[in-house]
């Protein structure tokens, strides 16, 4: 099954957020010195790095390389040492449920949808309770006229859409919890030309309504193309920090650590 994708479904995205009011998140991602660990293995060796609001780093490297490991071990889901700071409140030790009614997001590389639920019930369920007195960034209409495709399969059981679809549902059950930062580990896998350009305009979305990202992705062109500043992993430690155009000039980093 494919999804019917054109120009007019970037353009739906860029009309429908002109209505918009940027709400900048105020509080920032600090890695320091953060170790890892599966059983006895060491994954992550020293990682750090930080995401300042309302910006898009992406965090590169290859299969392997640690850049998953890094995320889940924001997320809570594997065990970490050092230090994980979102604003003035320590991460590290926290369950995964406490971390995301803190404000953060996480779409995994999985999707881990629910193939039983209609598109519109897998997206009341990343609804969570709204922060006092603030009314939240999101609503179903934003991610219907995101993704009209999800408003024409809303009735329809997430488990029979596409790849593209599911990970279409998968971005926006995330954006419904309303978070200040959404992590997402290689959006673009898998997906035809089409749908990576709405994956772009979605996260440039985010970006202007004050949501801060981490992306993770193979994809050099997409992350140098949206990102203000970009890690690269090797061997479960960082190995470079800049900008898009630091990275399009250091030929050796992209040899070294990114080719294939």
């Amino acid at each position: 099954m494919s999804v019917a994708m054109n120009d007019s479904n970037i353009g739906a995205m860029r009309a429908a957020s002109t209505g918009a009011t940027p709400v900048a998140g105020t509080r920032a991602l600090r890695l320091d010195n953060v170790h890892a660990f599966y059983g006895k293995s060491h994954v992550l060796h020293g990682v750090s790095m930080d995401v300042r609001p309302g910006e898009i780093v992406s965090l590169l490297g290859r299969n392997g390389s640690g850049r998953s490991t890094t995320v889940k071990t924001i997320m809570g889901q594997v065990d970490g040492t050092g230090s994980i700071a979102w604003g003035g409140d320590e991460l590290l030790g926290r369950k995964a449920y406490e971390i995301a009614h803190r404000g953060i997001g996480y779409v995994p590389e999985n999707r881990d949808i629910f193939p039983k639920l209609t598109v519109h019930q897998n997206l009341m369920l990343g609804e969570k309770g709204g922060r006092k007195g603030a009314k939240p960034r999101w609503a179903f209409d934003d991610m219907y006229a995101m993704f009209p495709r999800l408003k024409e399969r809303q009735h329809t059981e997430a488990g029979v859409l596409s790849g593209g679809e599911q990970q279409m549902l998968t971005l926006c059950r995330t954006l419904m919890g309303d978070p200040d930062l959404i992590m997402i580990d290689e959006p673009t896998e898998g997906l035809a030309p089409k749908i990576v350009e709405l994956v772009a305009e979605y996260l440039k979305e985010l970006k202007r309504r004050g949501v801060s990202v981490l992306l993770v992705e193979q994809k050099l062109a997409i992350a140098l193309e949206i990102s203000e500043r970009c890690y690269v992993m090797g061997h479960g430690r960082i190995v470079f920090e800049g900008t898009p155009a630091d990275l399009r000039a250091n030929a050796y980093v992209r040899k070294e650590w990114l080719e294939v």
